[in-house]
């Protein structure tokens, strides 16, 4: 088997833009993608791609699903051989065996520090709001930075109090392992049963994974202490490599998509700061040096990055190689350099969304220029620094992939160095060849064998066995997975009054258990069986626990239920708001139960007809009276229910 957290690590790096873009040519439409479908025969293109939910569906013959599936298809392998064909792909290391009690015991580690961080994570949050001192430190300097209360809600920002072991005693009070609290670094751990709080005395910053799991924490110190660091950050672990996580990715994901850019900044305030200013679309490595890891993260939402420096030239030079990374990973980078005196965070603050946005395109620059520019200020008329100033330009021209965007940075080059073009592209020439030379080693067996591998078949998908009520069910899994945490007021009577503020799951779950019901289809009952025992909180990202589920019936079936068919222009969008389905959920979630349970109830009916006719015919009179009795009760549940979804239709 393969185990978790390696397919985890492939679905990760398959960003499903570039999977399908190998075999089909898509372009924007909106935020999507769009193409002409490779598994049937279409002249207007309905094969769509969404990078943000990372899956791909066709509305003209149905198929749909996330990388792994594509490749299913379009292949005709198996998932576990699609699986490794995405790890060859993405040089992934695959190792199949079944779990050791040493690895079980591993996987449980992980499962138990990300539990462990979720406490903190609740503890420092209701510290901040409730405790006397989290008020008046914490939260003070939280408003003092002029972070709004729904922003440090939002962001789920802490305070750990200024005690020696606070936190440590209380986790443990709460059956938490000391065990955990120090492997995940929260609590340090010394001689003669010595432990002690990591931040006492720090406001908190979650750092939040892709699916918005707490991995670690930053804290920030608030007293003057010249002996004690300013911020500290939780050590690396089994579940934090701080080399691919960027702080803020959770919040910016949907917006970086929307408007296919990333802002790069360097600190947790950077990120609030210009988020709560309405530049959602914005993250930060966190103080570190910019890692491949972190790079393709960000590239799995955009190609468009635009760093933002604040001016301090010696920072600036040492994020250079970072940049030089981002060119290598194929992205379109730019410059921005803000005013003297202001960093992200200062800047975000004194300007709205518009203005910032404004003064972005105004004053960012192309890497190539920004670099030129910097570098020339250094090397004056020295001609041997000029020659290397030359050198360093042509060597972060020529990792750039794609070709004609090197050229024209060749003339920009050419033109802001006064240094012929042909000089410059010779130079380019001896680099390639040099990377070249070094990719140029014969393949290994298990290589060649692996991409000899037969075709296996696909087993049935779901769906092509007809379900009874499988409409019903569909529309009530749908919704489930899409809005299950929103909270609406669900009217508790005929006339719409006395309405109680629930969650949506809580109010379907509640009205299929209270009448003992489970789902016909086996897929979407599995679904349904699942998801009562997923976390109810926002750290929970349920689409994507779906989507990447090892049950391909089930990734298939979600993904197929999540994609939406149409999306509003910009034009229609802008005379006319149509009402979504998440703005009237108050009447949908009635509506697809009341479906349901009509369907079955009108399903009971035509059973017990049947009933009725055969004891009928065999002259059993008592049976058919039990029989009518039971048909006039089913009626009288009926005509509720009609009632009932009348009602919510015509709210409708």
């Amino acid at each position: 088997m393969i185990d978790q957290l390696t397919i985890d690590r492939i679905n990760d790096a398959a960003r499903i833009e570039d999977v399908v873009g190998d075999y089909v040519t898509l372009r924007k439409r909106g935020v999507n993608l769009l193409g002409l479908c490779p598994f049937h025969n279409e002249k207007t293109p309905s094969f769509t791609v969404s990078p943000a939910k990372g899956i791909f569906k066709c509305f003209g013959c149905g198929k749909g699903g996330n990388s792994v599936h594509f490749i299913m298809e379009h292949e005709q392998l198996s998932y576990v051989e699609a699986l490794k064909y995405l790890a060859r792909k993405y040089h992934i290391e695959v190792v199949e065996k079944e779990l050791t009690p040493e690895e079980e015991a591993a996987r449980n580690d992980r499962e138990s520090m990300l539990l462990v961080n979720e406490y903190a994570q609740k503890y420092f949050t209701n510290i901040l709001h409730n405790h006397i001192d989290g008020k008046a430190v914490g939260l003070g300097y939280f408003r003092e930075r002029g972070f709004r209360d729904d922003i440090i809600r939002k962001f789920q920002l802490g305070y750990c109090l200024d005690e020696k072991d606070g936190f440590t005693k209380d986790a443990l009070k709460s059956g938490y392992k000391k065990e955990f609290l120090v492997k995940t670094g929260l609590t340090i751990e010394g001689e003669n049963n010595y432990v002690a709080d990591r931040f006492r005395g720090r406001v908190m910053f979650p750092v939040h994974s892709l699916s918005g799991k707490v991995l670690a924490f930053g804290g920030r110190i608030l007293k003057k202490d010249e002996k004690l660091a300013k911020y500290v950050n939780s050590p690396e672990s089994e579940i934090y490599h701080k080399s691919n996580e960027l702080y803020g990715i959770f919040f910016a994901k949907q917006a970086i998509v929307r408007h296919d850019r990333c802002y790069l900044v360097e600190g947790y305030t950077d990120v609030i700061s210009m988020f709560q200013s309405g530049i959602e679309n914005v993250v930060a490595s966190s103080g570190t040096s910019l890692t491949p890891g972190q790079i393709r993260l960000i590239h799995r939402f955009t190609e468009n990055v635009t760093v933002l420096y604040d001016g301090d030239p010696a920072g600036i030079k040492a994020s250079i190689r970072g940049i030089d990374l981002l060119l290598e990973e194929g992205l379109n980078i730019k410059v921005l350099l803000l005013p003297d005196g202001d960093d992200p965070d200062s800047f975000a603050r004194k300007n709205n969304a518009s203005d910032f946005i404004r003064f972005v395109e105004e004053n960012s620059v192309d890497f190539i220029r920004f670099k030129t520019s910097l570098l020339l200020n250094e090397v004056g008329n020295d001609p041997i620094k000029r020659a290397g100033l030359v050198q360093d330009i042509v060597r972060s021209i020529a990792i750039i992939p794609n070709q004609l965007i090197r050229s024209e940075y060749v003339k920009e080059c050419s033109t802001l160095l006064d240094v012929n073009e042909q000089m410059l592209y010779h130079e380019i020439a001896k680099i390639k060849n040099k990377q070249l030379e070094s990719k140029l080693t014969p393949k290994t067996e298990t290589e060649t064998a692996a991409n000899q591998q037969p075709k296996l078949e696909q087993s049935e998908k779901p769906g092509q066995t007809a379900q009874k009520f499988e409409n019903e069910e569909r529309n009530i899994i749908r919704v489930l997975i899409k809005y299950g945490s929103y909270l609406q007021f669900i009217s508790t009577d005929e006339n719409g009054e006395n309405s109680t503020p629930v969650t949506v799951s809580d109010y379907i779950l509640h009205e299929l258990e209270t009448d003992n019901l489970s789902l016909q289809n086996p897929v979407l009952d599995t679904i349904l069986r699942e998801y009562k025992l997923l976390p109810k909180d926002s750290a929970t990202d349920v689409e994507k626990h779906f989507l990447n589920h090892p049950d391909v019936a089930v990734s298939q079936l979600v993904a197929d239920l999540i994609t939406e068919k149409y999306t509003l222009s910009k034009i229609h969008s802008k005379f006319r708001e149509l009402e979504t389905d998440d703005k009237r959920l108050n009447e949908l979630a009635p509506r697809y139960i009341y479906e349901y349970k009509l369907a079955l109830i009108i399903q009971n009916r035509k059973e017990m007809l049947l009933k009725m006719k055969k004891a009928a015919e065999s002259n059993d009179a008592s049976a058919v009276g039990q029989i009518m009795k039971e048909i006039e009760q089913i009626d009288y549940f009926k005509n509720i229910l009609s009632k009932e979804l009348d009602r919510v239709l015509n709210l409708l």
